[in-house]
């Protein structure tokens, strides 16, 4: 990893104006007395920069990323997505926003066993109301992107781990989503697959300048990230900027 920044523990955006920031951001849950998930986080993140978030096991990293993807509601405390704050959102007009704006990469895939490669793809667009033929091309050029041309018929069951893997990134990018999260994306993967998990979303954050936040045990991928994020105990205890390649 670089060297540690400066930068006061709410940085992270480069100078640019945010396409995701949060404002003292807290979770809770009460097991005989109030315990913080997520305490008192303030973070930006700029267009097109692939930040990571790591730390412990129980530190708080994948409760942050459901706040910042809009899955769970804070206990105190604002997400702004592309200038829209999470607080004035109702259920129906968050839901519109994930849909719209935001991609999701889960560690265990979360991938419909029943539909093919490209179906899988092609799901989020038909909620939008796309046309069936406009989905399967988009759906058709993603797959060949992440390295799926050839398999965009196959049944997840009928690919590897890191295949899988690539066919979720697909269906996050499905929409052209202004912020791509991704929980572990390679914890269920062996290292060789992982690696290639984090140049490939490396390659993608670049060529597409989508904004990418990335949560992780993985080193490799804090070193391949823009911005660090480091969490202990629900705060944000260091923010580490590396220098882009």
């Amino acid at each position: 990893m670089k060297p540690e920044s400066r930068s006061p523990p709410h940085a992270g955006d480069g100078g640019q104006v945010p396409v995701i920031s949060t404002k003292d951001l807290n979770k809770t849950f009460y097991l005989g007395k109030t315990i913080y998930a997520v305490k008192d986080v303030n973070l930006a993140v700029g267009s097109g920069e692939f930040a990571a978030v790591v730390g412990p096991s129980g530190c708080g990293k994948s409760t942050l990323l459901g706040l910042l993807g809009g899955l769970d509601r804070p206990a105190s405390g604002d997400v702004v997505l592309d200038g829209q704050r999470y607080s004035r959102l109702r259920e129906n007009g968050l839901a519109l926003l994930r849909r719209r704006k935001i991609g999701f990469v889960f560690q265990f895939f979360n991938l419909i066993s029943h539909l093919s490669a490209l179906e899988n793809v092609m799901l989020p667009m038909r909620f939008t109301g796309k046309p069936a033929r406009a989905c399967r091309s988009k759906g058709t050029e993603l797959l060949e992107t992440v390295g799926l041309g050839e398999r965009i018929s196959h049944l997840p069951l009928q690919m590897s781990g890191g295949e899988q893997q690539r066919v979720a990134i697909a269906r996050a990018l499905a929409n052209d989503p202004a912020l791509v999260l991704a929980d572990e994306p390679t914890g269920n993967l062996d290292t060789k697959t992982g690696e290639e998990m984090i140049r490939l979303f490396v390659r993608l954050n670049r060529e597409r300048g989508q904004t990418f936040i990335v949560v992780s045990h993985d080193a490799k991928v804090a070193e391949a990230a823009d911005v660090v994020f480091s969490l202990s105990d629900g705060e944000i205890v260091k923010v580490t900027r590396n220098p882009r390649a």
